[in-house]
């Protein structure tokens, strides 16, 4: 269907892509990657049935968007997962759960072969799939595309940050979030959703990392940032809200985040980041954080701050039991996120 043919104010029909758009990848400036992979989790699970919760409460979202009015002809198309990493990652979930449960009974898991064999088939399985992520992203670019990763747990942008680091784009992250995911591991695995930021630092293109929202942390995450103070500056919820108590404006707060970001930068979205009413079945909910209008001030704020915005990514969405809360507030951050990518193209 082309866009003459097509109109935007009409319902969304069952057999087109994300949004209810009718373009092929031929015809989308922007493409998202879907990987609904979550290894790692151990305490609320459902994050890799996000993409799909997102692409199904997407058809019900109005294309006329505040900010970009514009931005459904530019046209948004939602890539595939191959079943066959489907299939290892439900194969791998088994082992993880093993894992995850032998530690919870106090089991000394580092001890014992049988648990290092299936770190092994973990870790082997995972950069199979960053490997299959990398080589996906690197493609679109490529064709001139804007790409976006749509998770699944927060570990899965590694990729991108890897091709990134390989291309020399030196840049900095925007990141949203409850946890600061700067653990160098946690319960031994290496590319936990909770070491997504410590890995990401270890490439030298990454200039800068900004953190904001972030309420939830431990001891070794705190002696990283000291240790790296030129490189991460974190904006804590709680410290947020005191100068807001005292006077301060959110205006002053976002411009003070975005002064500390390099020309190019990339944009890392945890659901979690969000007040836990806007998502309540995301695994781990944290009290606080921001609120709806909040992030899209933040977002809006970038925008207009001409910054490139090299890549993107929304994880951590879980739908639950019905899906369609949690699923609507990820399609409706999802959409602002392209709309906010749109002007970047390559």
């Amino acid at each position: 269907m082309s866009e003459m043919n097509f109109n935007p104010s009409s319902a969304a029909v069952m057999d087109s892509g994300l949004f209810g758009l009718p373009f092929d990848e031929n015809q989308s400036l922007i493409i998202i990657i879907p990987v609904p992979w979550e290894l790692t989790v151990s305490y609320g699970k459902g994050t890799a049935s996000g993409p799909e919760a997102i692409r199904e409460a997407s058809m019900q979202i109005d294309l006329y968007n505040h900010n970009y009015p514009e931005l459904w002809k530019k046209g948004i198309w939602l890539d595939q997962f191959p079943d066959e990493l489907s299939m290892l990652h439900i194969e791998l979930r088994h082992q993880a759960d093993a894992i995850i449960e032998a530690i919870e009974q106090g089991i000394d898991v580092e001890t014992l072969p049988e648990f290092q064999q299936r770190y092994e088939q973990i870790n082997a399985g995972t950069e199979k799939m960053q490997a299959w992520l990398f080589d996906r992203i690197r493609f679109w670019r490529s064709q001139n595309k804007v790409v976006g990763l749509l998770g699944g747990d927060h570990s899965i942008p590694l990729a991108f940050h890897r091709l990134l680091s390989a291309e020399q784009e030196h840049y900095g992250i925007l990141m949203v979030d409850a946890h600061l995911d700067l653990r160098n591991s946690y319960e031994g695995f290496r590319f936990s959703h909770a070491s997504i930021f410590y890995n990401a630092l270890q490439m030298n293109t990454v200039e800068k990392l900004v953190q904001v929202s972030i309420r939830d942390y431990c001891h070794e995450e705190v002696q990283f940032i000291r240790s790296n103070t030129e490189r991460i500056k974190v904006f804590f919820d709680r410290d947020l809200r005191n100068e807001q108590y005292e006077g301060k404006r959110w205006q002053q707060q976002v411009d003070e985040m975005l002064a500390l970001l390099p020309e190019k930068v990339y944009v890392s979205i945890d659901i979690d980041g969000l007040d836990p009413t806007l998502c309540p079945n995301t695994g781990t909910p944290v009290p606080g954080g921001l609120q709806y209008e909040e992030l899209m001030y933040l977002l809006n704020r970038l925008f207009a701050a001409n910054k490139e915005i090299v890549g993107f990514d929304l994880c951590e969405v879980s739908p639950g039991a019905d899906g369609q809360w949690d699923g609507n507030v990820g399609a409706r951050v999802l959409f602002q996120l392209c709309g906010l990518a749109s002007r970047s193209s390559r």
